[in-house]
């Protein structure tokens, strides 16, 4: 429809005036119960429960049942009123007048009125009971945009095999207004052609959101849009939390560094407690995550054992142990990870006497434990705190050096501060211990070792340094 505005001033101008002299109303209470969707293959529209009152307006009468065709809800929401000329002389037939919120207005040419009333039950049921012999015009107020409504009656023009064409032209966005437009005036091939279309194309996330609300709006025929709400719901599926661990060990076999670190991303991003992928956060299969770590362990041991251990290999199985770690700690499910790390006492024996260019990453899975105990994350009590610090603290101080020259996104500084925090929370006389041994190590090997003199300050202070009011 390529009528401007000017040129609809201009035909209304040789048209004599229409001069209502009375009104028939459609509009019904917005708080109806019957105002429901319809199905697009329901029954032709029904005009008995309206009563003409010449002259004044056809309304709902509050003492006479109404008839719950649902058409009338369309009616309410979209056409303002049937005006009839008074004389009934200055026009036969009907126009059609569309008419925007923006103020907007169109009048539909002879051959659109003809369109639409052949294709829209809705048209056909309101000419249908009226007078043609005499002039009336039918006015579509309030419509949110008239683009929709006349890009409808342009697919009306198209025949059955260029619908999907010109559907296309029109994008995702348009044939879902389309489609809106013509279930609302029962216009059923529109309908049908608008779901087929937007069935076997890609779809925005916008766009998406618009189609789940529109078909949760409307009723539409299950047979027609079952294969559109295939596509957006997964009738199979009640729960990620079944895909995670075979999610994570597929990335955990990967031998690709650069796409593990993607799949890593977008795994944390679904687990994340913040996650933007779903409402519930999945929660990984626990026993599921520990095989896979009680396998890398066991392959771990294998590869240190090589005549000459790939670094490489090593390096990836320790990367996925740490994720692992860092999963199970983000859930709160990683204090058996903990005991399962203590209790590595081949692995701590192979550190000893391994090239630390491939112990050291031994130490980065520490890392993320003593990250996790110094900022409160996780919590264990003290005899297991102890065992985890007489394990892998000293591992830690000889590696501390290479993890700050590769330390691969590891906060270095909280990892340092963390040390010292987990470590006050000993017994006094454990602490000691390890602050000697730091003390030896520190002094040999100055900035390659962590530095907890702030820790050491505290533990002295409590220790020997009497507070007031104490004997």
């Amino acid at each position: 429809m390529s009528t401007t505005s000017a040129g609809l001033r201009r035909t209304a101008a040789r048209r004599p005036a229409i001069r209502p002299t009375w009104c028939c109303s459609f509009s019904l209470d917005p708080q109806t119960p019957q105002s429901k969707p319809y199905s697009p293959i329901s029954k032709p529209p029904s005009l008995t429960s309206r009563r003409i009152l010449s002259p004044g307006r056809v309304s709902p009468i509050d003492s006479d049942p109404i008839d719950t065709d649902p058409i009338q809800d369309l009616q309410e929401k979209r056409l303002s009123s049937v005006e009839e000329s008074r004389d009934g002389g200055s026009f036969r037939g009907f126009r059609v007048r569309l008419k925007g919120r923006e103020g907007d207005v169109v009048i539909l040419s002879e051959k659109e009125k003809e369109m639409i009333c052949e294709n829209s039950e809705v048209f056909r049921g309101l000419i249908g009971g009226m007078d043609l012999n005499r002039g009336f015009e039918i006015e579509l107020d309030g419509l949110e945009g008239l683009e929709g409504f006349k890009a409808t009656i342009g697919l009306m023009r198209e025949k059955n095999q260029n619908e999907m064409r010109w559907l296309a032209k029109i994008g995702v966005s348009g044939a879902i207004e389309i489609l809106e437009v013509s279930f609302s005036i029962r216009y059923e091939r529109g309908v049908t052609a608008c779901l087929k279309y937007l069935e076997a194309v890609p779809w925005t996330e916008n766009e998406e959101e618009k189609l789940k609300i529109l078909l949760k709006t409307y009723s539409f025929d299950k047979t027609l849009t079952q294969d559109i709400l295939s596509r957006l719901y997964a009738a199979s599926l009640t729960s990620s939390d079944n895909l995670v661990v075979p999610l994570i060990r597929s990335v955990t076999k990967g031998p690709n560094s650069k796409s593990r670190k993607e799949l890593h991303s977008l795994m944390n991003g679904i687990l994340s407690s913040s996650s933007m992928y779903q409402k519930d956060i999945a929660m990984p299969n626990k026993e599921g995550i520990y095989d896979l770590c009680h396998s890398i362990l066991d392959s771990l041991l294998v590869l240190f054992k090589e005549e000459q251990p790939s670094a490489e290999r090593i390096s990836q199985q320790l990367e996925n142990l740490h994720w692992l770690s860092e999963i199970l700690i983000e859930k709160q499910i990683g204090e058996e990870f903990i005991n399962l790390w203590i209790n590595q006492g081949e692995l701590i024996s192979i550190h000893e006497i391994a090239s630390p260019m491939v112990r050291y990453e031994l130490s980065r899975v520490s890392a993320t434990i003593f990250i996790s105990l110094g900022r409160g994350k996780i919590h264990i009590n003290g005899e297991k705190r102890f065992e985890f610090f007489n394990s892998w603290f000293g591992p830690m101080l000889v590696d501390f050096g290479w993890l700050r020259r590769c330390p691969k996104g590891l906060d270095m500084r909280m990892l340092e501060e963390s040390i010292g925090q987990a470590l006050l929370t000993l017994a006094m006389q454990q602490q000691l211990k390890f602050f000697m041994e730091w003390f030896r190590v520190f002094s040999e090997r100055g900035r390659e070792c962590p530095n907890l003199t702030r820790a050491f300050q505290v533990w002295w202070r409590r220790s020997f340094v009497r507070s007031v009011g104490q004997s």
